[in-house]
This record gives structure tokens, C-alpha cells and sequence, in this order.
């Protein structure tokens, strides 16, 4: 009788813990935000009021952190549209950008490119 009402408790919560929401980004120990992979995010001086002014060629060099249809904004993080409509992560009213130089997790070749790339802290 014990064991069917935990094994029925689990199953009821399984649609929760596939529901709830992560942060779209973390720290690294340094203080760095970085993206589920590891990769760190940046912000551009160009963007303002809540929008992104990096699209096109831009956009390949510094990929946005896109959110996706079903993101939810949470505390310091909220999401933008982009010019071609799609959802971006922005962090503090800035959209946040990975730079496609860094190669692997914890590069931060792009903070202070062009004086205008700048590490997410």
C-alpha cells in the first residue's frame, strides 16, 4: 500500500520537474556568467532600451542566448524580440550575446572588443 502511494506521489510530480525552469545562464566561479555550456555571455554597449542592435553579420560573430517559445522572465533575466521576431535572453534590461571565437568553455576572448563586448558579471 506504501510503495503504490510513493510510486503514485513520483508519477504525479514527473510533470512538474519536466516543467520547471531553469535560469537561462550561470556563474562561473570567477564570477562570469556563462550559458548551459559553459560559454561566457557578453553584453553590447550598442544595445539599448531592451534592444538588441546586433543582427545580421553581427549576430553570427556574437550569437544571441536565445529563449525559448515557452521561457519565462525571473528575476534579473527577461526576454526581448529580436528584429526578425524571435526571443532573446537579456540579463539586467541587456541582451546577452556568447562570441563565436571562444572555442571551449571559460574563454573570454571577446570582453573589450571594439571597446563595446563586455563580460556579463
Amino acid at each position: 500500500m506504501i510503495r503504490n502511494l510513493f510510486a503514485a506521489l513520483a508519477l504525479a510530480a514527473l510533470p512538474l520537474a519536466a516543467t520547471a525552469q531553469m535560469a537561462p545562464a550561470m556563474k562561473a566561479a570567477d564570477g562570469v556568467m556563462t550559458d548551459a555550456k559553459g560559454m561566457t555571455l557578453y553584453t553590447f554597449d550598442k544595445d539599448a532600451g531592451g534592444k538588441s542592435m546586433c543582427n545580421g553579420p553581427c549576430a553570427t560573430n556574437w550569437p544571441p542566448l536565445m529563449a525559448g517559445a515557452d521561457a519565462k522572465a525571473m528575476g534579473d533575466w527577461t526576454i526581448i524580440t529580436r528584429d526578425d521576431g524571435s526571443k532573446q535572453w537579456a540579463y539586467k534590461g541587456k541582451p546577452v550575446y556568447t562570441w563565436a571565437k571562444d572555442t571551449k568553455p571559460g574563454d573570454k576572448t571577446g570582453d573589450g572588443f571594439n571597446n563595446v563586448w563586455h563580460v556579463v558579471k
